[in-house]
Formats: structure tokens, sequence, C-alpha cells
């Protein structure tokens, strides 16, 4: 049935776009319907972790702002994250079925083939196009501007974006450093073609890359260099490994450049803003960027105290905890911004729309 068909009211209604002269649509947007996030139930809190590591929970809470994080059970991967926050996200939108469904993750099931078709298969949607997105914790951002130009050039019409990441398989337990810092989730949002004018259209993408830093944040072992370099990987390698000092900094500046170019191209000054997400890295650089860009700290996103880092789901899970908790608004200027391995970096912005309550991924 076509768009035509279907009362406004009806739950599958989508707005219906006009084509261009080459049968392409015009001024297609994709527009953010729904939203939700998902961690496993078993909570590691710093006590935990002091008692077995040479820290304090004060020590981890004072430099890092978090309390407690969760890790998957035994048998539990990236996809059963996923698959879980891919159904409260589609719970949220209602509306047809997604027919692309992308997987922004650090921690895919397997090196091949990719994640994204088996989480579809699980959500009942079996011949939906679907692939990974590997950008580590810009991930999101990186899957979202994906999105965004599928629909715009009509390939998709409604898409379900996924960051999950389970952490726990690859940062060394016993790593006093990176064992404090990361936390197992996922988080999801809905996104379908739309007008680039009304709420929830996502827009002014600001993407970049330094491929010569790759060394700062970086799992050495399992990819095609360790078998080039004809030699085992070391215990280290093996596991997740970041220089903290160095890519604070790289953090800070990257974060508030690629946020700063995206207010600028959609024409806000930092106190138009009304909420602030980036990705939930620690406290301080949360901190630090929203002191940079002049934003109160007050409208910036942190819900690192129970879940940690959670890699390329801190930005949907951090959006699923603010609609759930009633702090993001319809019609609040939001904006989305990432950095993560490679480097990466990445912004977005929006303005929020009007959903459904959501479900608390705790």
């Amino acid at each position: 049935m076509s768009d035509f068909g279907r009362p406004p009211d009806s739950p599958d209604f989508e707005p219906s776009i006009p084509a261009d002269p080459f049968g392409a649509p015009a001024g297609r947007a994709a527009v953010l319907c729904g939203v939700g996030g998902w961690v496993p139930p078993r909570v590691v809190t710093n006590e935990e972790l002091a008692s077995r590591l040479d820290t304090t929970d004060e020590w981890i809470t004072t430099r890092t702002g978090i309390q407690r994080r969760h890790a998957v059970e035994p048998g539990q991967a990236t996809s059963d994250l996923a698959v879980e926050a891919g159904r409260r996200a589609l719970r949220s939108a209602g509306g047809p079925a997604p027919d692309t469904v992308l997987l922004a993750t650090t921690t895919p099931d397997r090196p091949c083939p990719a994640t994204a078709p088996l989480i579809a298969t699980r959500l009942g949607l079996r011949e939906a196009a679907a692939f990974d997105v590997s950008a580590v914790c810009t991930g999101l951002i990186y899957a979202l501007a994906t999105a965004a130009g599928l629909i715009a050039t009509g390939v998709s019409r409604r898409v379900l974006v996924i960051g999950a990441d389970v952490y726990s398989s690859i940062v060394d337990p016993d790593d006093r450093t990176n064992a404090i810092i990361f936390g197992d989730g996922a988080g999801a949002v809905v996104l379908r073609a739309g007008n680039p004018d009304e709420p929830g259209a996502l827009d002014h993408f600001d993407l970049g890359s330094d491929g010569a830093s790759e060394e700062l944040i970086m799992v050495a072992a399992g990819g095609s260099r360790q078998w080039a370099e004809s030699r085992p990987p070391t215990r280290g390698e093996q596991h997740f490994a970041m220089r903290g000092k160095e890519v604070y900094r790289h953090a800070v500046t990257r974060i508030a450049a690629s946020a700063r170019a995206t207010l600028a191209a959609a024409g806000w000054k930092p106190g138009d803003v009304d909420y602030f997400v980036p990705h939930q890295a620690n406290v301080r650089i949360l901190h630090s960027v929203a002191d940079d860009l002049g934003i109160e700290r007050s409208r910036c996103a942190s819900h690192l105290v129970d879940v940690g880092n959670t890699g390329a789901a801190s930005i949907p899970l951090a959006l699923a905890h603010a609609h759930t908790e009633g702090a993001l608004k319809p019609g609040h200027r939001v904006v989305l911004t990432g950095f993560g391995g490679g480097l990466t970096w990445g912004s977005c912005v929006l303005r929020w729309p009007d959903i459904g309550q959501g479900e608390d991924p705790r």
C-alpha cells in the first residue's frame, strides 16, 4: 500500500517524499523515530574491582566518574545485547519493519561474517540489508551518517542503527588502567525517511580520521597485520590497549572541533544547545569538552556512573537513558559527537522528536 493509502494516524504511516525528475527522492532526510538500549544484568562495582586490582572506589570515581558497569554472563555475545536493544528501539518507533540494519561495534561475534545479518534475522528482518560499521567509539556517528546517506539516496526507507560492544571480551581483566573504565552494553535508534525540516531529522554531519595515530587505541593482534609479521602475538597484543594521556588530549581537541564545526553549519550557538551528547568516555573528557564549547555541564549527558564507557553503545545508551528519565523534551536542540580509535571522530545535530516513552536500559 502506498503512503497515500494510509491514514496519518496509522501506526505504519510515513510521509511521502516527492521525487526529483531522475526518480531519486528530493529533500529526503533520515528522521529519528525510536530509541532503545539494554545492558546485561550483571553489575561490576568499583569495590569488586578494588578487591583484585591495585585501586580504590574513590580513585576510580574521582578520575572517571564511574561507580559501576555491566558485564555479560558466560555465553553472551555482542549480538545478544544488540538484539535486545534493537527490539526496544523497534517497540519505541512502531510502524513498518526496517529494510536495513547497521551495527556499529568493535567486538563483533566473529571476524567473519559480519554480525548485523544475524541480528537482523533474530529480529525477524531476515532479508533486510545488514552490515557492520567499524569506527570504534565513533561507530554510532559513522553508522548514522551511513544510514542518512542510504535514506537520502532512496536505497533505504527505514533503518535500524545499533551500537553494541562487549569490551569485557577484549579488555584484560587484570589491566588496572582499562578494566575500570569499560562496560558492556547496546543502544539503538530507528531512522525513517522524512523531511529535513521536521523534528528528528539528522543534519550537518562532520566526520574525520587520523590513521597516523592508530597506535593510541588498539587491539594489535587478530588481523592480517599479525599474519604479515609472521610471529605469534604477545598476551598484551591480544587485549585492548590505550594510551590514556595522549587519548585525552586528542579526544578533547577533536570532539570540541567537530562539535564546533557542526554547530556552525547548523547556525547554532553553544547557548542554543539544550542537550549535548558526547561519547561517554570519562567524566573529565565530558566536562572539558563542554567547558571548551561553552555548553553548561548541566546540559551535557552523562550516565557513566552506572554503565561506564560502553564504546559504540555509549551515545544511543545515553539517549535512551535521557529519554526515559525525561531529560530530552520534544523540540530540544541536540548535538551528538564521538571520538574513538582510528583515530576517528564525528558529530551531527537534530531537534528531538516527540516519541513514545522509552524503557529503562538497566
